[in-house]
């Protein structure tokens, strides 16, 4: 599934989230995602955003790992769809704002939890996407213009310009 459609299923999860259980599974699936965005970016990207992709990847793996996974549900873990990431500025645009949107979620969960646990446990989850937003923000601010899908090869110049 492409990264775009992908991101908009999870805004759309996140917006549907009905308590602080799904609104953590959401959390988590996003950055799962932008480990995913993050290595496809790296791997397939323009090689002066390699070192910021994998940073994407390394935040989104430090903000969907450890030992509070939640139960992921029956679809699975959404970033495992990902097989394109298309436009890439508009995918970077739309995962900016899921992390943003995830942020604001997890402030409200944080506001209401009446267990130390799991406020500082969305205390990490917000450190986590506001870490994985800024890094997608550096990628988007570095991103060639002349960047819009990554599959094919660039086109040659034109040979009569040059003169």
């Amino acid at each position: 599934m492409e990264a775009v459609r992908l991101i908009g299923v999870g805004r759309r999860a996140l917006a549907e989230s009905q308590d602080a259980p799904d609104i953590m599974r959401e959390a988590w699936q996003a950055q799962a995602l932008a480990q995913a965005i993050g290595s496809r970016l790296a791997m397939q990207g323009p090689a002066e955003l390699r070192g910021d992709a994998l940073g994407l990847a390394e935040a989104g793996a430090r903000g969907s790992g450890g030992s509070a996974v939640p139960i992921v549900g029956a679809g699975g873990i959404r970033a495992a769809q990902l097989t394109e990431l298309g436009d890439v500025r508009r995918a970077l645009v739309g995962l900016g704002a899921l992390l943003g949107d995830v942020g604001i979620a997890l402030v409200g969960v944080a506001s209401e939890s009446f267990e130390e646990g799991a406020y500082w446990q969305c205390m990490e989850a917000i450190d986590a996407a506001d870490e994985s937003r800024d890094r997608v923000l550096e990628i988007l601010r570095r991103l060639p213009e002349r960047d819009g899908r990554l599959s094919g090869p660039e086109p040659a110049p034109d040979s009569d310009s040059a003169a």
